[in-house]
């Protein structure tokens, strides 16, 4: 009796030890496992795998689309150059024998200097009216009138051609701003000039007259912004000061090949080297004065797009002075420049 009740005791002592040891390899394997698929989740999720880094990075160019672009900007080369050389070989030639040389000796026959500056300033009026490039009339100026009256003729010509296109653009405001609808870009950059202060208005037209946008299309779009006339006039007039005298030497540079090419006069070393180095510090005030205007009106839209993100203006819309058009992200001056 005694042996059966002591080894029933050491029966459930045992069954409840392996019963403990169960419990204990049960809960330490399920920590295990919970650990296991935290490990794994931590390991899937965060980072990505192979394939999508691959996916990810850029692929370098291959050879067959290198070798592709090489084709064809060696084509561009070749046919740029190819043009040059027509240009030089029989259009210069033909420019000056059909087109310059009749107009500066019928200048020279038919009218006087005075009427033909108010010839020329009248042209320089009213070909922006027309949307009619007024570059031969400040070659003219130039050719015939030099640096001092052909300065003050391309000036008061170009003030009246701009003041004249505000006014009738006035006439059509409704018209221009639903014209602009369609461009949004384009209004985009034009609306610059009607914000901000009085100097700001200013240094913007100013920009404009020296960058490549087209001034004649600037003329008319201008009025449908709350620019002020005064900003107007004397950013423009500003602006056109370098215009006018590029055209101006430009004017005399062709007078002087054509006087040396169709005549006995021939250029010194002195005159030869004076008109390269006036040539080259030509073209690189062109080009300086352009990337600067472009860069300006670049940063300026980008300034003006970023200010109007963290505004409240787009809860509502814009007034008819303000174009009533989404600006967009990134306003690029390049695409006018086409």
């Amino acid at each position: 009796m005694f042996m059966s009740i002591v080894l029933s005791v050491c029966f459930w002592v045992q069954m409840s030890n392996s019963s403990k040891e169960q419990e204990k390899q049960s809960t330490n394997s399920g920590h295990d496992m919970r650990e296991d698929i935290e490990y794994v989740r931590l390991v899937t999720s965060d980072e990505p795998t192979a394939a999508a880094i691959d996916i990810l990075q850029p692929q370098p160019p291959t050879r067959g689309n290198t070798f592709i672009w090489w084709i064809k900007a060696f084509v561009f080369c070749v046919f740029t150059l190819l043009l040059l050389l027509i240009v030089l070989k029989w259009g210069v030639p033909f420019l000056f024998e059909k087109v310059l040389l009749p107009i500066m000796q019928w200048e020279a026959t038919s009218f006087g200097r005075p009427v033909l500056a108010v010839v020329l300033v009248t042209s320089l009026a009213l070909f922006p009216v027309f949307l009619i490039p007024s570059g031969p009339s400040m070659w003219l100026a130039g050719m015939i009138f030099g640096y001092g009256l052909g300065f003050l003729i391309i000036m008061a010509g170009t003030t009246i051609g701009m003041v004249l296109p505000y006014l009738i653009g006035l006439l059509f405001r409704d018209r221009i701003h639903n014209w602009l609808k369609k461009w949004p870009q384009t209004a985009a950059m034009v609306r610059l000039a009607g914000e901000g202060s009085w100097f700001h208005q200013f240094r913007v037209v100013a920009l404009f007259r020296v960058s490549p946008f087209p001034y004649t299309i600037f003329n008319y779009a201008i009025v449908v912004t709350s620019l002020r006339f005064w900003p107007y006039l004397f950013g423009s007039i500003t602006g056109m000061i370098p215009e006018a005298f590029i055209y101006i030497y430009s004017g005399r540079l062709i007078r002087t090949v054509a006087v040396v090419k169709y005549s006995n006069h021939h250029l010194t070393a002195v005159e030869i080297i004076y008109n390269i180095v006036s040539l080259i510090i030509a073209i690189v005030t062109t080009i300086a004065f352009t990337v600067y205007a472009k860069r300006a009106l670049n940063d300026l839209g980008n300034g003006e797009t970023m200010g109007e993100d963290e505004s409240s203006s787009f809860h509502g819309g814009f007034e008819m002075e303000k174009l009533p058009l989404e600006r967009p992200k990134h306003v690029s001056f390049l695409s006018f420049s086409s």
